[in-house]
């Protein structure tokens, strides 16, 4: 496609990428890789804060060894061996598995590096990565009803809009522009309500145990003093990230899609205060603010692709529900986008390559609805704190049966062979309804 320019800055390319955090610059590098040219837009500015545990699971890890992103401790990153679990009165170590299809370890590293080292290896790979443009909506054929670009302003440090408004067009949208979901929203794709949604809230804390190479889960979070008080449906997370400090956070979950009316904030405290006495977390030593954000969950924004537009990461509700994490599904996603598009490339008919563009939502279902269906029956029975509490005092201490959660909540299992408790994940995962 031959470049156009307003003013002094190109706006036309095959690929017009809104946001670059973890979906936004995978799905930049892989397209730039792949040769096309790519814009992506990001409205802030690189280091930036993002509300996020910063741990990585194998299965994420997994994606990063796919990607060709180093990870050298030097650099920051600190491997983790497994989880440790606490509840029900019990703390038990489950080291991450040995298996072909991911590594044996995960990995923590705070967003605001892992981001700008993502958002780089993009750049390295042809990707025109520009920091400072807000999108404020996209652009549709009034013929063919086809999105065929987005319109932007550039953006202070401070946020504020500044200029005029330019238009950048595309063959197609890739909207990995967050839980806002903006641009989706913008073309009518509205949230749906019968999927989870978490709230999560995260510090950072100094501590002594800052070099430990393990994560550790928080099944039971309490309203107040353990055993004196609600019990309620979500889980807290110390990772430790080698730097002196560890990311502290809790978060709820709600089966039905609507928020949690509690003060995360408060509540963060209460968990700290009672639960977490062996880290030495004080009120002195909070680095920073803390800080909540919405997770979106089991594809909780459909469809995932609209004539010219796809939907990566959490724009489309791509967070796991047993687990909260969307990081290792926001770079899976963004790499089959990247196959549909090559596939769209060698298509000879239109179409053929709207079939190629289209599979890319099939194949987010057929690999991860059946999960993600699992999860939102989870989300209900946890809402029941009579089932939590059977599940950390009576579940916790029996092997077999936390080998197999441990593989459900992390979603590591091997898709294919492997153990029991590997072929019975990917029998419900099969038999599971993908909506």
């Amino acid at each position: 496609m031959a470049p156009t320019y307003a003013g002094w800055v190109q706006t036309q390319a095959d690929v017009i990428v809104v946001g670059a955090g973890p979906g936004g610059a995978s799905a930049a590098y892989y397209l730039a890789k792949e040769g096309f040219s790519v814009i992506a837009l990001e409205k802030s500015f690189f280091p930036r804060e993002k509300v996020c545990g910063d741990g990585l699971t194998p299965r994420a890890v997994r994606e990063l060894e796919i990607i060709g992103l180093p990870t050298p401790r030097e650099d920051g990153w600190i491997p983790n061996w497994g989880l440790r679990m606490v509840g029900g009165g019990h703390r038990l170590e489950f080291p991450w598995h040995e298996q072909d299809s991911f590594p044996h370890y995960g990995l923590s590293l705070p967003r605001h590096s892992f981001d700008h080292k993502l958002a780089r290896h993009a750049r390295s790979a042809g990707a025109d990565v520009r920091e400072g443009w807000f999108v404020t909506g996209a652009i549709r054929d009034e013929r063919s009803g086809r999105i065929t670009g987005v319109t932007a302003r550039q953006t202070d440090a401070e946020g504020r809009k500044t200029g005029d408004e330019v238009t950048y067009r595309a063959p197609l949208v890739i909207a990995a522009d967050g839980v806002s979901a903006r641009i989706a929203l913008g073309q009518g794709i509205e949230r749906k309500k019968n999927r989870p949604i978490g709230v999560a809230v995260r510090g950072y804390y100094k501590t002594e145990r800052h070099a430990e190479e393990w994560m550790e889960g928080h099944l039971e979070i309490w309203d107040g003093e353990r055993g004196k008080s609600k019990l309620l449906p979500g889980y807290g997370w110390i990772f430790p990230l080698g730097d002196g400090t560890a990311n502290v956070g809790l978060g709820t979950l709600s089966p039905k899609g609507t928020p949690p009316k509690l003060d995360h904030r408060a509540l963060m405290e209460t968990w700290i205060k009672h639960s977490t006495d062996d880290w030495g977390f004080t009120a002195e030593g909070q680095v920073g603010k803390i800080q909540g954000a919405a997770i979106p969950m089991a594809f909780n924004r459909q469809p995932h692709y609209v004539p010219g537009m796809m939907l990566v990461g959490d724009s489309g509700g791509m967070v796991n529900p047993f687990n909260g994490e969307g990081i290792a599904y926001a770079m899976q996603a963004a790499r089959h986008a990247s196959e549909a598009m090559v596939q769209w490339r060698e298509a000879t008919t239109d179409k053929a390559k709207e079939q190629a563009l289209e599979g890319y939502a099939r194949t987010l279902k057929d690999e991860l609805g059946g999960y993600y269906s699992l999860g939102r029956v989870f989300a209900s029975l946890i809402a029941h704190p009579s089932v939590m509490k059977l599940c950390t005092r009576y579940g916790l201490p029996r092997p077999t049966i936390m080998r197999f959660t441990h593989k459900l909540l992390a979603d590591v299992y091997e898709p294919r062979g492997g153990d029991w408790a590997d072929r019975l994940l990917s029998t419900l995962t099969k038999v599971a309804p993908s909506a």
